[in-house]
């Protein structure tokens, strides 16, 4: 049973995916070639930096139009965010210890995320506090000690395999929340759909 759960937080806590690939898919549509939801959804679940790249490449559009449609989405969540995932308040209720977050996503934006959304965590660490991006453990090292948890009752929970590898590394057990149709190289402790599935995992 587990006691703490180190959150990612996009993909996972909140449910930005469906915002991030129709925001991408457009740049492509506007461009008069085509591309399906599908086939964004297969890139942004490994990262929104390797889709737009890939998509940049493919379809022969700037990634500058990319990024730039990008940051269109997160101002627009300053004022209306997207949803947060099915269930996230109920796990985050029922964890018997604390809940923290390691995310990529800079912390102005996270943090306008979580508040706007209501979202209680008791901490949260991201690259620009001085620390190297995930697959490096460095994050995880800095939760783990800052606030004496111990590995074996924390469990990480991400949507992509980079989450699994890095808790991996520290010794964390790791849940992979997959989007349903989309399968995903992952070593994954627990594979879910719905975070509900994550509660008959925790207890003291």
């Amino acid at each position: 049973m587990f006691h703490n759960i180190i959150w990612d937080m996009g993909g996972t806590m909140v449910d930005t995916y469906p915002h991030v690939d129709a925001t991408l898919q457009a740049v492509v549509l506007d461009s008069g070639q085509e591309v399906s939801l599908l086939e964004v959804a297969r890139l942004t679940r490994h990262s929104t930096n390797l889709a737009i790249t890939e998509l940049s490449r493919r379809f022969g559009i700037p990634e500058a139009e990319f990024r730039a449609r990008e940051q269109e989405l997160k101002d627009s969540w300053k004022i209306t965010p997207p949803p947060a995932m099915a269930h996230v308040r109920d796990v985050l209720a029922a964890v018997p210890g604390i809940n923290v977050v390691v995310t990529h996503r800079d912390r102005a934006s996270a943090r306008t995320l979580l508040e706007g959304l209501g979202l209680q965590v008791t901490d949260m660490v991201c690259p620009e506090d001085g620390f190297p991006r995930k697959p490096d453990p460095a994050m995880f090292t800095h939760m783990l000690s800052k606030h004496h948890l111990d590995p074996a009752r924390t469990l990480a929970i991400g949507d992509r395999p980079i989450d699994i590898t890095t808790a991996h590394k520290v010794g964390v057990a790791g849940a992979l929340l997959e989007t349903p149709g989309i399968e995903l190289e992952a070593d994954a402790d627990y594979r879910i759909t719905d975070l509900a599935e994550v509660l008959p995992l925790l207890g003291s």
